[in-house]
């Protein structure tokens, strides 16, 4: 692979403002590259720019990752149509004790998901080639997350049987939830809504966390 070493600078900072160490630049950069040589035969994202390629994907994705991994007590996440793998494969990458499964049902998708995983020996990641509501195992996720599937109510239709009792959908929305929050079934709600801030991104994310009613 061919990473864009000149985006190296800019992605360094970005790891740095969100704690993370500057060592995974490298490996991030191999997935960028990889991502790039692939969405031209596979339109895997609508993003072609490398430089926002950088900024609204990979970090927007890992603004979350104080959310999982050990630290928050999430040891195991189901990324629900991940797409070419976001925020999916950059968390399995600067969180390699977080187990990460990648659920997309797009044949193409999960080709290069299947790919990505052996070009990057990302052995703490693994494709799920199927719709979310039809991944039968049940309650064996700390967190799902899904970061444009659907609003609240939609995402735990489809995939709230994944989590255990206690588990978490950790969602990444744009916008206010007011409305989405009213859908949610009743033995679901919203237990906090967090501001994230991604480097290089003028514009509002928030990571809003669901969980069972107690």
């Amino acid at each position: 692979m061919n990473p864009p070493t000149s985006l190296l600078p800019e992605l360094e900072r970005g790891l740095v403002a969100l704690g993370l160490p500057v060592a995974h630049a490298p490996r991030l950069l191999d997935y960028l590259a990889l991502l790039q040589r692939w969405n031209g035969a596979y339109n895997l994202t609508a993003i072609r720019d490398p430089r926002e390629m950088l900024v609204k994907h990979l970090l927007d994705s890992l603004a979350m990752h104080p959310f999982v991994g050990a630290d928050a007590q999430v040891g195991t996440l189901a990324d629900l149509g991940t797409g070419p793998g976001l925020p999916g494969i950059p968390l399995a990458i600067v969180k390699p004790e977080l187990q990460v499964a990648l659920v997309e049902s797009n044949g193409k998708k999960a080709r290069f998901l299947r790919e990505a995983m052996r070009e990057l020996r990302l052995s703490n990641a693994r494709v799920l080639e199927s719709r979310a509501e039809q991944v039968d195992e049940p309650g064996a996720f700390d967190a799902i997350t899904a970061r444009a599937l659907d609003r609240l109510a939609g995402i735990i239709a489809v995939g709230g049987h994944l989590l255990r009792p206690d588990g978490r959908l950790l969602a990444m929305k744009a916008a206010r939830i007011d409305e989405e929050t009213a859908e949610l079934p009743p033995e679901w709600q919203v237990q906090a809504v967090h501001a994230l801030s991604v480097p290089g991104l003028d514009a509002p994310r928030h990571l809003v966390v669901v969980a069972r009613t107690a």
